[in-house]
C-alpha cells in the first residue's frame, strides 16, 4: 500500500499572466522517509537540488511553500534535500524534468511522486578515462573547494603528444549517471568516438557546480530576485588557478587557440562572459541553452566586447524550452540568443565563426545539450 500524502505549495510560474499555482502532490512513494524534507528545485532557483528557502513547511499535516508571483513558466522537480534524492519513475530511472504553463490566475495541479533515486546503488557510468583531479580542490578568489574532473583522450598515456582542453561546469553532469541529477551529458562517450573517427583527441576538465551558491558564481551581474555576482570570481579561478595548473601537469597546449569554454544555461552564461571577457584565454566557446535573461547587462557585454575576428563561438537553443523568468520583451531562450549573435555581429564579431543551432523539438536537458554536444566540438575544433 503507498503512502499518500498532500503536499500542497504556491510557486510563480512564467506565462502571459501573473499567476499563482498551487502544486498539489498527492502520491509519495512508500519508502519516502517519515522525517524526510520535501524540496522543490528548477530554473527559478538556478537548480541547486535543495535550498533552504524552498523546503516545505508543514502545516496541518499539510506540507506548502510559497513563492512570489510573477509571470511565465517554469522547470522543476522535488528532491529530498540534495540530487543524490531526487525524485525518478517507478523503477528508479531519472526522468526529464518537469515543467508546467498555467492557464489561470490560480491553478492547481496534483502531482504523483513514483520514487526517489538512491545514488548510492547507481553504478557508474564514466569511462576509464575519466578520473577526479581533486575532491577538494581551493578557490583562493571565492574561498571554497570543489571536486574537479578531468577526461584524458584514450592515447594519452601511450604517447607524449600534447592536447587541447575544454573547460566545463556543472562537471556531476558531465560523464557519470550516478553523480548527476537528470541524466548526464555522455561527455567522455561522445569524445572517445570522436577520438576513434576523426583522431581528434581533446582533454576536458569538469568543475563541480556550487549546489545553492549557482547562481552566484554562474553570473557576474547581480539579479534582485536570484542573486549572481561572483561570476567575475569564478572565471578568474579557472583562468588564475585551474588552468595554470592543468597546464603544469597534464600534457596541454595552452595557448588560446587550443582552449575552449563550454556550459549550459548558466554555466552557458558564463561561457559566455569568460570568451568574451578574456579572448587571450579561450578563444572557443560552447553557450548551450544561454541563460540571457539573468540580467540585461548580459546584452551590453556583447555591445561592449564583442569586437573579436579570432574567437569561435557556437549558440545552441531548443525550440521547446519554455520562456525565460526576467524579461517580457526578450522572453525566450532563442529570442535571448538571436539578440546576441545580432549584437555581436554589430559590435565586429567575426560572423563566419559564429554558429547557432535551434532544435525545434529541443528542451532545457541534458538530452539537448549530450545530443549537440559532438556537433559544437567538431565544429569548434575544426582547425
Amino acid at each position: 500500500m503507498k503512502f499518500y500524502l498532500s503536499f500542497i505549495f504556491y510557486f510563480v510560474v512564467i506565462s502571459t499572466m501573473y499567476s499563482q499555482v498551487t502544486f498539489q502532490i498527492v502520491e509519495i512513494p512508500d519508502r519516502t522517509p517519515n522525517d524526510a524534507s520535501v524540496h522543490i528545485s528548477g530554473d527559478f532557483e538556478g537548480w541547486t537540488g535543495g535550498q533552504e528557502k524552498y523546503k516545505f513547511s508543514n502545516k496541518n499535516n499539510t506540507f506548502f511553500i510559497t513563492l512570489p508571483k510573477q509571470k511565465g513558466s517554469i522547470n522543476y522537480k522535488f528532491t529530498l534535500g540534495s540530487w543524490e534524492s531526487v525524485e525518478t519513475n517507478s523503477q528508479g530511472k531519472s526522468i526529464d524534468n518537469r515543467s508546467y504553463i498555467p492557464n489561470k490566475e490560480n491553478d492547481t495541479v496534483k502531482i504523483k511522486i513514483l520514487g526517489w533515486s538512491d545514488q548510492s546503488s547507481i553504478k557508474s557510468t564514466a569511462t576509464k578515462n575519466v578520473s577526479i583531479l581533486s575532491e577538494n580542490f581551493y578557490i583562493p578568489q571565492l574561498d571554497k573547494k570543489r571536486r574537479i574532473w578531468i577526461y584524458l583522450p584514450p592515447d594519452y598515456e601511450s604517447t607524449s603528444k600534447n592536447y587541447s582542453v575544454i573547460y566545463m561546469h556543472d562537471g556531476q553532469n558531465l560523464f557519470d549517471e550516478s553523480t548527476s541529477f537528470s541524466g548526464e551529458w555522455e561527455v567522455d562517450e561522445t569524445l572517445n568516438k570522436i577520438y576513434k573517427e576523426k583522431k581528434l583527441g581533446l582533454i576536458v576538465v569538469g568543475i563541480e557546480n556550487g549546489g545553492s551558491k549557482r547562481l552566484d558564481e554562474y553570473s557576474p551581474w547581480k539579479n534582485t530576485k536570484y542573486g549572481g555576482g561572483e561570476g567575475d570570481a569564478y572565471v578568474e579561478f579557472i583562468v588564475q588557478t585551474l588552468k595554470p595548473y592543468v597546464d603544469k601537469n597534464y600534457r596541454t597546449y595552452p595557448d588560446s587557440n587550443n582552449t575552449a569554454i563550454i556550459g549550459s544555461s548558466m554555466g552557458g552564461l558564463i561561457s559566455y562572459y569568460a570568451a568574451l571577457k578574456h579572448p587571450t584565454v579561450f578563444s572557443k566557446s560552447g553557450v548551450f541553452s544561454p541563460s540571457f535573461w539573468f540580467s540585461e547587462k548580459s546584452f551590453d557585454y556583447a555591445k561592449e566586447n564583442g569586437n573579436l575576428n579570432d574567437s569561435k563561438m557556437f549558440l545552441l537553443a531548443g525550440g521547446k524550452e519554455g520562456e525565460n523568468v526576467a524579461f517580457e520583451e526578450i522572453n525566450t531562450t532563442i529570442k535571448g540568443m538571436n539578440k546576441v549573435v545580432d549584437l555581436l555581429k554589430e559590435a565586429g564579431f567575426n560572423a563566419e565563426l559564429l554558429a547557432t543551432n535551434v532544435v525545434p523539438d529541443g528542451k532545457h536537458n541534458e538530452k539537448l545539450w549530450r545530443e549537440n554536444f559532438e556537433e559544437a566540438v567538431l565544429w569548434l575544433f575544426d582547425d
